[in-house]
């Protein structure tokens, strides 16, 4: 599973700290490593039009214990239904042994399924429903039909007795008559309950059967899954080892979630650390088509995915010499510039990689700054954020009384604002508007994806300005007005296929991390004091 480098690799610096897997540049070692991938998979057409049905590929630049230099491969879940391929790092655990107890297991659950669809397909399951609704339908008939003949028949003797001219004889006579018909009727519905009960029986016996083999079917894959997370035990670089499913219970409480460490990332490691190899860095790339919502993008690098790999990458990488995240780590807070200032507002172009307000990582925020450093006064509030890799304008507001009327200026969207980006690429119109609905990908935070059926509206105006040479290709300096204020929405509709299918130069989430993301907020207008001010930088 150790490749040696085809191409010459003598003058690439050896990285002296492993790469964060969740925000990194890859390192010249794994662009190298990708494209020979690459070429591996252009070589067989079989694996590659099984690759290109979409597929996660992770790379890892390792060390021997004879100081060669070479590279792992791994992909993310199966191909061709397999867990192991040629050129390819096995699994932690490969649940897809034949003979193992996992695929028995999944075959006694598999019974199960198709045991419960024979039934609740089942002829007699039919039967016995319909021959229940039949009972209730004639029980209703045959019972409304005897209540209104005995309710005739009340009438009548009403009638009678109106007339006053009855006997002794007839007024017992029509008691008895009236008693009859209560009781007669009492028993006509004891008798229908008495035969619905037995076609109600005959169902729920049905249904008691499916309600077992669902409930056995529940507990033998719960337990399936327990006794499979048990299995998967993954090292670390002190040599330690620990099933996912203590990893996960120690750090989230929660079983781990389906799939987790059938990703390419615990794979290479487990690897390497396997066979005494020293990861040197890592990177994961996407071939072939996009999953239907998602931003996946053929030939762009990605970070680890978080509700997967982060537990367990966290464990992983214990006792190896990471790099701090630039997320974690945030950009320079002494770039904020002031760009605008009157008495009642402030108006800042923040730097990329720094934080609008506080956040858990990320260092010092625009806010704290303008606070702690400029103002020296709590009476500032960033009215509106920008996303922390997003460089540009931000309103602050020197009373809550002017933050809050910005507040309800960027509910209503009264707020215009213009963004300049840098594309990796030149969208195939020169200007239009892209209406792409979007929604959190729960899996992925704190990527967003396409959802058009509960995804929220989002609505982006755009035109090329020009076009230039960047990176030794041609790229588009477009203007983007958005009309909606989601979450990552210009980075979205810029990358995703619907949209211009062109991402954002640098873009770690949707593209391929560069320096840093190439998007600024370059002009923003609001009414303060019924007039229009408008701040461009």
């Amino acid at each position: 599973m150790f490749h040696n480098y085809s191409s010459d690799i003598t003058g690439v610096e050896i990285p002296q700290r492993f790469n964060n897997p969740f925000y990194y540049r890859p390192h010249r070692l794994c662009l190298l490593a990708a494209d020979e991938v690459r070429r591996m998979l252009s070589a067989d057409s079989m694996l590659l039009a099984e690759a290109e049905k979409g597929k996660m590929i992770g790379v890892l630049a390792v060390r021997d214990k004879e100081g060669n230099v070479g590279y792992l491969a791994a992909f993310s879940g199966l191909l061709f239904g397999k867990n192991c391929y040629e050129g390819f790092v096995p699994p932690v655990y490969d649940m897809q042994s034949p003979g193992g107890y996992f695929k028995q297991e999944e075959a006694r659950i598999s019974a199960m399924n198709r045991a419960i669809d024979a039934i609740s397909g089942s002829e007699e399951r039919r039967k016995a429903a319909a021959e229940l609704l039949g009972a209730r339908d004639e029980a209703a008939a045959a019972l409304e039909k005897l209540s209104a003949a005995f309710a005739a028949s009340k009438a009548s003797r009403r009638q009678r007795r109106a007339s006053g001219r009855l006997s002794a004889e007839e007024e017992l006579a029509m008691t008895r008559q009236s008693q009859f018909e209560k009781a007669e009727l009492k028993r006509r519905r004891r008798a229908w309950q008495e035969k619905i009960a037995e076609k109600e029986a005959a169902c729920s016996a049905i249904e008691d059967k499916i309600s077992l083999l669902a409930q056995e079917r529940k507990s033998r894959s719960v337990a399936l899954q327990r006794w499979l997370f048990e299995q998967f035990r993954v090292l670390n670089a002190n040599g330690e080892s620990k099933s996912l499913l203590a990893i996960f219970e120690e750090r989230l409480g929660a079983l781990p979630p389906a799939g987790a460490g059938e990703c390419a990332a615990p794979k290479l490691l487990q690897y390497a650390y396997n066979n005494s190899l020293r990861p040197l860095a890592m990177a994961e790339f996407w071939v072939g088509r996009s999953p239907a919502g998602e931003v996946r993008r053929d030939g762009c690098f990605y970070g680890s995915c978080k509700s997967k790999c982060e537990p367990i990458l966290g464990y992983m990488l214990q006792g190896l010499g990471v790099e701090e995240s630039a997320l974690e780590r945030g950009g320079d807070i002494n770039g904020i510039e002031v760009v605008y200032e009157d008495e009642r507002l402030l108006v800042v172009n923040k730097p990329a990689g720094v934080l609008s307000v506080p956040g858990v990582v990320g260092g010092m925020s625009v806010q704290e700054w303008v606070r702690e450093h400029y103002l020296h006064s709590n009476n500032a509030f960033v009215a509106h954020r920008l996303d922390m890799a997003t460089s540009g304008l931000l309103l602050v507001a020197k009373s809550m009384e002017l933050y809050k009327e910005l507040q309800r200026q960027f509910a209503c969207r009264e707020v215009k604002k213009t963004y300049t980006a840098l594309l990796d690429g030149v969208p195939a119109a020169k200007e239009g508007t892209i209406e792409l609905p979007l929604a959190p990908d729960y899996d992925n935070r704190p990527r967003q994806k396409v959802d058009f059926e509960h995804g929220k509206p989002a609505v982006t105006h755009y035109s090329i300005i020009r076009t230039l040479r960047y990176g030794g290709k041609e790229c588009a300096l477009v203007r983007f007005e958005p009309v909606t204020g989601r979450t990552h929405q210009l980075r979205v509709h810029a990358a995703s296929e619907q949209g211009l299918n062109t991402p954002i130069v640098g873009d770690a989430l949707y593209g391929t991390p560069a320096e840093r993301l190439m998007l600024h907020a370059s002009e923003i207008r609001v009414m303060i004091d019924g007039e229009s001010l408008t701040i461009n930088d």
